[in-house]
């Protein structure tokens, strides 16, 4: 009897049980999917990828395609195999990355690689205006593609989380460079970076107290090294003094107070940087040739124009040359050299965005709901929407904010 009168219960409460499945799946097939193309990167020693295998593993989780052009992330220490494992479908024509509607890499595309791109598609890359070609632009534009520079992408404190992220790279990378110049091996000093018992420390001069000179002054500090950081900004020295925790040399640019320090010291460490623009070139020529014979100069600020007065551009594979007997070493893409690492600090951001992207059902409503995406925008559907560009260029420029509440 009992038995029959719970059992009609039990069905209900089986039924009960399956409805928030039902309205899960629901949920999920209102998605947005995402077809993602990673290309090879063709730029000259850009050995990052803006996604790891695990990021990819994510995003086909997530019911997205992604396609990666055969070895793109072999430089990184990727191989096509760890992607395949994931879900990456591995693709060896490049005409074919380029039919995915999203293009995602790091460096800026070349002309032949927009002539590859099919109308109206997202492409999320750096931008590099220094370096950017008004023919490159205009094929964008005739395109109607949308671009994100992830140069401008800011987090929720509004902090340029990317410029951030490889700042931090940079800065501490940049530490370790010095020691490797520094010894017999590469000609140096044959001096060793940190202090020892009995043994003076090696001498660090940072020029700029941003994210590049704080995680400079922050690796030189934690491996024994004096350390002295000159910036014309003192709220900026202040608040380098207060991350760091400790109190260290800081200085604002005093012709002759820095002059004193550069021609004593053993590294120079050049990090300013400017919002638009050179960055200020801070030591003269005949400042460095004052310099200790077999010091080292490291200019972070190189793809900027640099910051010591003797600087020029090198490269990986001829990383330094020498001037008044001063090692120089200006290599403008100082991340590439620890690409995997990079590649780790680039997937943690932009993972995130494509899965938005996917959840919220298209790239206009994550713009209509995210500021730091939105200013990262330059070109919406075949429309210029950054101002300083249009100026460069004399090219007429639309507000993105029209444009999205038109089209929403």
């Amino acid at each position: 009897m009992s038995s029959g009168k719970y059992s009609g219960f039990s069905d209900v409460a089986r039924q009960a049980l399956m409805l928030p499945q039902e309205s899960m799946l629901e949920v999920k097939s209102k998605k947005n999917k995402l077809y993602i193309g990673i290309p090879k990167e063709v730029s000259f020693q850009e050995n990052r990828i803006p996604l790891t295998p695990l990021s990819v593993a994510l995003l086909v989780n997530n019911g997205h395609d992604v396609y990666l052009e055969s070895n793109a992330g072999q430089a990184a220490n990727f191989s096509d195999t760890n992607y395949s494992e994931q879900g990456a479908q591995i693709v060896y024509d490049t005409k074919r990355v380029y039919e995915a509607d999203i293009i995602i890499k790091v460096a800026p595309p070349t002309l032949e690689e927009i002539a590859m791109m099919k109308p109206g598609q997202l492409l999320i890359s750096a931008l590099q205006v220094a370096t950017l070609k008004p023919e490159c632009l205009q094929a964008m534009l005739a395109k109607k593609i949308t671009a994100i520079c992830f140069e401008n992408i800011e987090d929720e404190g509004g902090t340029l989380t990317v410029v951030r992220a490889m700042s931090e790279i940079v800065g501490a990378t940049s530490i370790l460079i010095a020691a490797e110049y520094l010894s017999n091996i590469f000609g140096g000093k044959g001096l060793m970076l940190g202090g020892i018992t009995g043994v003076p420390p090696t001498e660090i001069v940072i020029l700029g107290a941003g994210t590049v000179g704080e995680y400079a002054a922050r690796t030189a500090i934690s491996l024994g090294a004096e350390v002295k950081v000159f910036d014309p900004s003192i709220y900026k020295l202040r608040r380098l003094q207060n991350n760091i925790g400790s109190r260290i040399f800081t200085s604002v640019v005093q012709p002759i107070v820095l002059e004193k320090a550069v021609t004593t010291c053993d590294v120079a460490i050049g990090a300013m940087r400017a919002d638009d623009g050179r960055s200020p070139c801070l030591v003269s020529e005949a400042t460095v040739a004052k310099m200790k014979p077999n010091s080292v100069i490291i200019d972070v600020s190189i793809d900027q124009g640099g910051c010591f007065e003797t600087s020029e551009v090198t490269n990986h594979t001829h990383p330094v040359f020498r001037k008044y007997d001063v090692i120089h070493y200006c290599v403008p893409n100082i991340a590439s050299r620890v690409a995997r690492t990079a590649t780790y600090a680039l997937t943690n951001i932009f993972a995130p965005i494509l899965l938005d992207i996917g959840e919220q059902g298209g790239l206009k409503n994550v713009i209509w709901k995210k500021t730091g995406i939105r200013n990262a925008v330059y070109i919406y559907q075949g429309h210029l929407t950054n101002k300083h560009m249009g100026e460069r260029f004399n090219i007429p420029c639309k507000d993105l904010d029209l444009l999205v509440a038109a089209n929403h």
